[in-house]
């Protein structure tokens, strides 16, 4: 009796010194898995970075559409706020266009698990989206990024490429090329001013 009442007894503490240690191995996956979300969703420096584009915006905007003629320029005003706790980023444009009311905007921020920014633009001059992704290069302050969307005047996908050069806290300049053939035609330059 003695006997299996030892050996019931060492199987229970066997039993409950696994489970502990399963437990522990549990809770420490738990910590790093935890570890890695707040990591992934905390703002960062190039969160807080964007942040100072929050605010109202004066816009003169110049468009090419012959490359060696004289732009269209246009005079309107923008809009920058945080979304979600400062991960994203809507900037809305307002101006005119071809003689048309013209608005648009992006949501802009930084993915903190693929290290890259990001833009999705959409306007009321399509029924498409531009969706951008790219390096900030810390030397220069200019953000780089590149994408593709749908041109209706050729009837295709058109590469691109987005420069955005942050001159101090209340002056920025973006600049649009389209990429052809490892060519780049400057099609769009816009200048912020802050209100």
């Amino acid at each position: 009796m003695k006997v299996r009442f030892t050996i019931f007894f060492l199987l229970v503490s066997v039993l409950f010194s696994c489970a502990s240690i399963f437990a522990q191995d549990e809770n420490e996956d738990m910590s790093e898995s935890q570890k890695a979300w707040e990591e992934f969703m905390a703002p960062g420096p190039y969160h807080e970075m964007m942040a100072k584009s929050v605010g109202d915006w004066k816009t003169v905007t110049k468009f090419w559409q012959d490359p060696a003629g004289e732009p269209q320029i246009i005079e309107g005003t923008a809009k920058t706020e945080s979304l979600l706790g400062g991960r994203y980023f809507k900037t809305t444009h307002n101006g005119e266009m071809m003689g048309m009311p013209f608005e648009g905007f992006s949501i802009d921020g930084y993915d903190n698990a693929k290290k890259e920014f990001f833009s999705v633009w959409v306007d009321n001059m399509g029924t498409s989206y531009m969706l951008s992704k790219g390096d900030y290069d810390e030397n220069s302050k200019t953000l780089i990024m590149t994408g593709s969307t749908y041109d209706p005047m050729v009837g295709a996908e058109i590469d691109y490429k987005e420069v955005i050069k942050y001159t101090d806290e209340n002056n920025q300049v973006m600049e649009m090329f389209t990429i052809k053939d490892g060519n780049e035609v400057k099609t769009m330059s816009v200048e912020m001013t802050k209100q």
